[in-house]
């Protein structure tokens, strides 16, 4: 026989005054639990929390009988109980939710108890809970421990929005709390949520490979692209991963039906389905709050945010020729090129850079222009190029804003900042978009992101350093035996680290000189090194 579902109480539900914070209730029952003041809060905080724990009783009980309205009112005791004694009522209505149950588990497994109330009997009911082992599935271990990691503001705004399905406002005025402050609270709760389901995975991981694929797990599935096959293999051979995939899954759409089971457990779908708010609005198709696409950017808003290296790592020539290069007009490269090269000379001390220098004794003219490395091998020397993958022909590039933890990926080659790198003598990869970042295998456990850069002997300087082999491969030196690679050969693939396999196309990175683009410039020297003259590839000069 089926278990009954509670009458769906009106909606919006009581709750007095919302311009008092459920905490803000709690207070005086700390401080006078006997006085007028308390009654007071006693009050509001059962209207306000009074149904919801009533129709959870009667979910619980596999009946609506008196024993229902007997168990609110004794976990409301109890929970009123720990609020005297300190505990926040921040997150009052899940802490509740599960008193209630837990009072139903307890009264159960009494047999005086359950001999005066045959409805605690119910295999469905009372008896169930009592033989359950655990009240939180295998399934959603991680979202538990996730969850209760949370700050209390963040764990009341997901509850009421994501399971109880009320607008906004509601938890606002039970935290006290602004709308719109609220609602980036709320975004930055589901982004902790998710980066906390995340990180218990890894914690509680049973093997070494279910800690290897954590983040190869985890980036796919937030992108909504395919997983590895070899993650994929894993997650056929790996229950805990496969739970784990699913969890995550939910980040996608609703957040609802994970959040009840995790928290719940027993009865948590027809609690989700008794909620007045999904009465009134269906599934709420539009969640509150939620980002349009992508993570918010961190302290960086542009590519110059960040104070680049001294002008020797990344030859300031080259700086010159990639802000020339691109968009402005002809005769306006030229004055910008002299004021930039000017600037690196004095920069010097008055001596030319070694980019630019002249080669020939006694002051003679000698036209240089900056190569590219060749496609043999990165060279020892820094120096620009882009990086294109044998398998997939297409070149590594930056996602996003260049920014630290920005992730990588494959893009069609062209000529932006993004897709430029040099190599230096010691396997340092450099961003050229922000000479700051450099290419780090081993912050994100397995994907591939940008990381400032890290002298050789530091604690992250293998992190941030690689070994070219003449096959092509870029291993990291903290591990050479894996390789980076892309996720898939499609464009907008994630660049992880796998296991080396030596046969392998998708593991070799072919570095390439940049096209030299009709009306690019180079540099002639003049007898006074604090000036020279910048001819265009057409014979004018400027």
């Amino acid at each position: 026989m089926p278990t009954p579902h509670p009458p769906r109480p009106p909606y919006p539900p009581p709750g007095g005054d919302l311009g008092e914070s459920d905490e803000a209730l709690a207070a005086p029952l700390r401080g006078s639990p006997e006085g007028g003041v308390a009654a007071h809060s006693v009050a509001l905080l059962m209207a306000r929390h009074y149904q919801p724990a009533h129709d959870y009783a009667v979910i619980c009980l596999a009946s609506s009988a008196q024993v229902a309205a007997m168990v609110t009112g004794t976990a409301f005791h109890r929970t009123l109980n720990r609020l005297a004694f300190g505990e926040s009522a921040v997150a009052l209505r899940p802490a509740l939710l599960v008193t209630v149950r837990d009072t139903i588990r307890e009264w159960s497994g009494d047999d005086r108890i359950s001999a005066v109330l045959p409805a605690l009997q119910k295999p469905a009911g009372g008896r169930g809970l009592r033989a359950a082992t655990s009240m939180t599935p295998d399934n959603r271990t991680l979202a538990e421990r996730a969850f209760q990691a949370l700050p209390a503001a963040s764990r009341c705004l997901l509850w009421h929005v994501e399971v109880e399905a009320d607008p906004l406002s509601v938890p606002a005025g039970l935290l006290g709390m602004d709308t719109d402050i609220a609602s980036a609270t709320l975004e930055q709760a589901r982004d902790t949520f998710r980066e906390g389901c995340v990180h218990a995975h890894r914690e509680l991981a049973p093997t070494h490979d279910c800690r290897f694929y954590n983040r190869l797990l985890d980036v796919p599935i937030r992108r909504g692209g395919a997983l590895l096959p070899d993650v994929q293999q894993h997650l056929a051979e790996c229950r805990y991963c496969r739970s784990a995939a699913e969890q995550l899954s939910h980040f996608e759409g609703s957040l609802g039906p994970l959040l009840a089971e995790a928290v719940l457990g027993w009865g948590a779908r027809r609690y989700l389905d008794s909620r007045p708010g999904r009465a009134s609005h269906g599934t709420r198709g539009a969640r509150v709050g939620r980002r349009g696409g992508g993570r918010r950017g961190g302290g960086r808003h542009g590519l110059l945010s960040r104070l680049p290296v001294p002008a020797p790592r990344v030859p300031e020539a080259l700086r010159s020729s990639r802000a020339l290069l691109s968009g402005v007009g002809a005769v306006s490269a030229g004055v910008l090129a002299t004021v930039l090269i000017i600037s690196a000379s004095s920069h010097d001390g008055g001596e030319a850079d070694p980019a630019g220098s002249n080669s020939a004794a006694g002051g003679g003219k000698s036209s240089t222009s900056v190569t590219p490395p060749g496609t043999a091998g990165l060279p020892a020397a820094p120096g620009v190029t882009r990086l294109r993958n044998a398998g997939a022909d297409l070149c590594l590039d930056i996602r996003d804003l260049p920014k630290e933890g920005s992730g990588t990926k494959l893009a069609q080659c062209s000529t932006v900042w993004t897709q430029q790198w040099t190599y230096e003598d010691d396997g340092l990869l450099r961003s050229v978009a922000d000479p700051g970042l450099c290419l780090d295998s081993h912050k994100d456990a397995g994907v591939v992101v940008l990381g400032t850069c890290a002298d050789e002997d530091a604690e992250r300087g293998d992190d941030v350093r690689y070994d070219l082999t003449v096959q092509g491969e870029l291993l990291p030196r903290w591990d050479e035996q894996l390789a980076l690679t892309p996720a898939d050969d499609d464009p907008g693939a994630d660049i992880v680290v796998k296991v080396r396999a030596r046969s392998s196309d998708a593991q070799r990175w072919q570095p390439e000189p940049l096209p030299t683009a009709e009306g690019s410039l180079s540099i002639e020297e003049q007898d006074d090194p604090a000036a020279r003259r910048v001819t265009l590839t057409d014979g004018s000069t400027a």
